[in-house]
């Protein structure tokens, strides 16, 4: 599998996107500007990868500009082809823009940014621990939507206590359901709030990021 990490004006997380793929996991990874259209040499075995960051200054909304990006119209078709595409906060909120996956990312409950360490359990039942680090973090979708993301196993996060209890005061930002991460019908793209390149290094005393790579993007859980 190869990677490819999108740049757009105003990313912040895309280099340590960039580490934790190739030096931490030691994978392959190149750079995509988001004015170019070219996806060339990239199969659907391969991932593009939409890092955090205040992509054009967050304008309008958090991803609606980016969305519009030439390189996005290609990550579209990228993944309507069966191509996998991981989102990280503001790469998940572009992915909502892009209609990739369901639902939209609003501004936080508290109104407040919030940056901080949370802990995350996946469908599986694994905690995570992750940092965070947004304002618009709060997972919004109808009720209807939800109980078919439910029903469909698209929920793959939620914020939790460290013991693993999804409860009222371990989500950071109001999201319902406690969600912190989804996936789309077809199991190929996943988007989620928590930033887990930024926990794969013993050098940040948390290496949980590794975990959830090898399991969710490196072992076919992001299936095509």
């Amino acid at each position: 599998m190869k990677f490819g990490v999108v740049v757009f004006p105003g990313s912040n997380c895309d280099r340590d996107m960039f580490d934790a793929l190739s030096v931490e996991l030691g994978q392959e990874v190149q750079w995509l500007w988001h004015k170019d259209h070219a996806l060339d040499g990239f199969t659907t075995d391969d991932c593009i990868v939409l890092p955090g960051g205040f992509s054009y200054g967050d304008y309008l909304r958090c991803g609606a500009i980016a969305r519009f990006s030439p390189m996005m119209k290609s990550v579209i078709e990228f993944a309507q082809s069966g191509g996998k595409v991981f989102g990280v906060c503001n790469g998940f909120q572009i992915l909502c823009e892009s209609q990739l996956l369901p639902g939209a990312l609003l501004r936080n409950a508290h109104q407040q940014f919030v940056c901080r360490n949370v802990h995350i359990m996946d469908q599986d039942g694994a905690v995570y621990q992750s940092p965070v680090a947004h304002g618009e973090g709060r997972y919004y979708a109808d009720d209807r939507t939800l109980d078919r993301m439910e029903s469909n196993g698209q929920i793959l996060f939620r914020y939790c206590t460290e013991s693993g209890s999804i409860e009222p005061s371990a989500n950071p930002n109001g999201a319902l359901r406690n969600i912190a991460g989804i996936r789309n019908e077809a199991g190929n793209v996943i988007g989620m709030m928590p930033h887990p390149e930024r926990a794969c290094s013993k050098a940040l005393s948390n290496t949980d990021g590794r975990t959830f790579f090898e399991k969710w993007i490196l072992q076919a859980q992001l299936i095509g």
